[in-house]
């Protein structure tokens, strides 16, 4: 079958257009894995909010009461039990999405390119269990 040079230009584009939406979704991918998705992670990597050192730090700069330290630590105690309960809810949808989005990257990847892309996975896997096992790198 010969294809015109007009014809050859559109097969060219479409295949363009093609290309570049992988390129972008594969990039969209990266940057979401790391802003969202990886959002628990960075946090798990520095210490955790510690409200008695917290209510130190401000009542070293508020000249704090002793009523007002209480209070204030119970209310920063509060805010992180919340913040791990909401932690707590959207990490399994996070985890959905995330083998969803792989799942689809499988299905574009030839067969040469899905087993380095599953060592890749492995490895990514295993940092995030090596800083999350040590918070304090």
């Amino acid at each position: 079958m010969a294809f015109s040079a007009s014809n050859r230009k559109a097969l060219a584009l479409i295949v363009l257009v093609l290309l570049l939406g992988v390129a972008l979704g594969a990039v969209g991918h990266s940057v979401f894995d790391r802003r969202v998705l990886g959002a628990r992670t960075q946090t798990e990597q520095q210490p955790r909010p510690n409200p008695p050192r917290a209510v130190a730090r401000l009542t070293a700069e508020l000249n704090l009461t002793p009523d007002q330290q209480k209070q204030i630590g119970d209310i920063l105690a509060d805010m992180q039990h919340r913040f791990d309960a909401v932690h707590d809810q959207i990490n399994p949808q996070l985890y959905q999405i995330r083998e969803q989005g792989h799942d689809q990257i499988r299905q574009v990847l030839t067969p040469e390119q899905r087993p380095k892309f599953e060592d890749f996975l492995a490895r990514v896997a295993e940092e995030r269990r090596r800083r999350n096992a040590n918070p304090n790198r």
